[in-house]
Formats: C-alpha cells, structure tokens, sequence
C-alpha cells in the first residue's frame, strides 16, 4: 500500500466546499460526474454558501437529481435548497452571447449569427462545447453573484478535453489555412481562384465542386466578419486557464473502482499536476463496502471451505452456505478495488481520497445525493 494512499484516506472535501471559489468535476465518462457535482454543489449550500452547479451533460441527469423538469442557459433555483441554483449549457446561445461581446457593432453580430457556416460550426465543430462551458463559468465569476462555482465536465472519452479545447478552437481560428479567406478579393465568387496564391488552389477547386461555390462564400463571408475578434475569444480562454490555476479553484476527479477507470484517473491527476492546476482530491465512486466491522474476520478461501461442509449436513443449510459464498465474493471484490485503487495512486499524492461506496439503490433526488455527501465531506 502506498504512502500516499496513506496519507490521502485521511482526508476528505470538506475544506473543497467550504473555501474553494470554482469546483471542476473531470474524469471519464459514466464514472458518477454530475452525481458528484451535484452533491458537491449541496454541500456547498447547506454551509451558507451562494452556490450554482452547471452541467454539459445532455442526459440531464442533474436536473431530475435536483427535482427540477429541466434545466437551460439561465440558472434556476433548485425548490427546498436555500442558496442554490443549476443550470444546462446551451452551447448555441453561449456562443451568440461570445459574439455579440466580441463584435465591434451590432451588424456585424448579426451577419455572423445568420451566417450557414456559423450557425453549424457552433453546435458541431470539436472543443465549442468545451470552450462554451468556459465562457460561462468566466461569466458566473465574473458577475459576482455566486461564493461558489460547481461545474460538471462533459461526457468525454478524455474528460481533459475541458482544459485543452480552447487553445484548439483558438488555433483553428487563427489558422494558415483559414487566414487566406482574408485575403483581399477572396469574396465567395473568386474564392476558388484566388486561393491558389496560397498553394491551397487543388484543394479549394475539389472543395468547390463537392460543396458547392454558395457552400465556400459562407465561409469566406464568415471569416472575413470573425476577422479582428481572434484576439478576444484568445485572451478569454486565457483568462479562463488563469481562473482555474489559481488556489480558489479545485479539480475533483472522478472515477470507478474499475482498473479503466483508475488508469484514467491516474492520467488526469498527472496531467492536472503538470499544468499547475489545484487538485483536491479523487473521488472513488461506487466502491464495494467491507464486511461490517461486527464480522469475525474470514476469509474467502475459508468461507468457501466452511460453505462446502455445510453443503453437506443436508438441505437447511444451503441457505447458510449461499450466504458464505456471497460473503467470499464480496471479500475478493473489495479487495481487488483496494488493490486497483492502491496502484493506480502509486507515486501520486492525490491529495485527498473519497469512496463512495455502491448504494442499494440508484441515485435520483436529493435524498439519495444528500447520502452521497455523507461520504464525500463530514
């Protein structure tokens, strides 16, 4: 068992709730995120604290947790919780929010938000939804209204993606290939042409002729109405990175028992530590409890064995030795995710370590996530 595993299990987030300003929930996909988070965000309300949890999960699982018939853009009260709200990302309204801020005048929003090629790229292009999610958290800190900021990553095979996808969006639109759409005359009749001068001629005329000449204008026009607005959406991303680098903020990675599970964790808390990022802790989610503390210690290989001799003193003791035999299994699973959770955190100091173990039944309302907080701060 390692040190820091140690160390780490005499921890948990209570201090993250009290203090820490933004609360990001990151780890891979079907792990307990927004069940975390939204527990987490309770937390944080029931010691006084103004508290919104925001969700880019699409199943609007928050949402049925918290028992509100849906969540949107705008932040809701959740009925019965002093002091705290939720909320569901619209990535195509967050991204009209970003350009009506950017936009040197009204028209110019407007040409860009009626544009083809916008109007798709902000509900499809990879890492919007990842940028938008940051664009709104810099709007909630920014506003001043809320002591604490709970956000619920998106679903994501790498749930880094939240860290990384404004620097890609941001490079993709100040790339060399986008930037000969600027180029004086590349209006949307001369596009094909006058793309040559860049070496990109083969490409853009095969480009013209399966989308169509109407399809490339859209773009020329919509880079020639980004053009000057790069600046803004770079040092807002920046602006966002700094935010989450600073003590205030926490990252609060979530996983499963499962050794997937762990190894993915183990890269995000690396990668968290490489990037200077606050990590509080890893949370375990859905760990399979001990045997009661009551129990005489048996082990597997002796509740089987004691399993088989009752076997044999006849029919009224089978039930006896199902229940030894549950009991082996049991055992060897908590085991095997000790041991999985033990090398997944060797070499790391995860800073704190939180499992929460399997509940009898699934998590649906406040309840069932005030149970959840039970575990995850005293």
């Amino acid at each position: 068992m390692s040190r820091a595993l140690d160390a780490a299990r005499q921890h948990d987030l209570s201090t993250v709730v009290d203090t820490r300003h933004v609360i990001v929930c990151t780890g891979p996909g079907g792990v307990g995120k927004t069940t975390t988070a939204a527990s987490l965000a309770l937390g944080a309300a029931a010691r006084g604290r103004r508290t919104i949890v925001l969700t880019i999960d699409p199943a609007r699982r928050l949402a049925q947790s918290l028992g509100l018939g849906k969540l949107d853009n705008q932040p809701r009260p959740v009925k019965g919780v002093d002091g705290l709200d939720a909320m569901m990302l619209d990535m195509k309204r967050t991204f009209d929010e970003v350009i009506d801020r950017h936009a040197s005048d009204p028209a110019r929003a407007q040409r860009i938000k009626t544009n083809r090629f916008y109007r798709q790229m902000s509900g499809s292009l990879a890492g919007t939804q990842e940028y938008m999610a940051m664009e709104k958290l810099y709007d909630l800190h920014s506003t001043g209204g809320y002591d604490c900021i709970v956000i619920d990553t998106p679903p994501t095979r790498n749930a880094l993606d939240f860290l990384d996808a404004p620097r890609r969006l941001t490079d993709f639109l100040e790339g060399r290939f986008l930037k000969m759409f600027l180029a004086p005359g590349m209006a949307a009749g001369k596009l094909a042409t006058r793309a040559a001068g860049f070496g990109a001629g083969l490409f853009m005329r095969a480009a013209s002729r399966l989308t169509g000449q109407a399809v490339l204008g859209d773009l020329a026009e919509f880079f020639q109405s980004f053009e000057g607005m790069y600046d803004g959406f770079k040092n807002r991303a920046q602006a966002v990175y700094h935010l989450l680098q600073q003590p205030t903020s926490a990252f609060v990675v979530v996983a499963t028992g499962e050794v997937p599970a762990l190894r993915e964790a183990r890269f995000f808390l690396q990668r968290l530590e490489s990037d200077g990022m606050p990590t509080a802790g890893l949370v375990v989610n859905r760990v399979t409890p001990p045997p009661p503390a009551g129990l005489a210690p048996v082990t597997p290989q002796a509740a089987r064995a004691a399993a088989a001799t009752l076997e044999q003193d006849g029919p009224e003791s089978r039930a006896a030795a199902a229940l030894l035999r549950l009991h082996a299994g049991r055992v060897e699973v908590a085991q095997r995710e000790r041991h999985a959770i033990a090398a997944a955190l060797h070499g790391i100091d995860p800073r704190a370590l939180v499992q929460v173990p399997l509940m009898a039944t699934d998590v649906y309302d406040l309840p069932g996530l005030t149970a959840i907080g039970q575990h995850l701060y005293s």
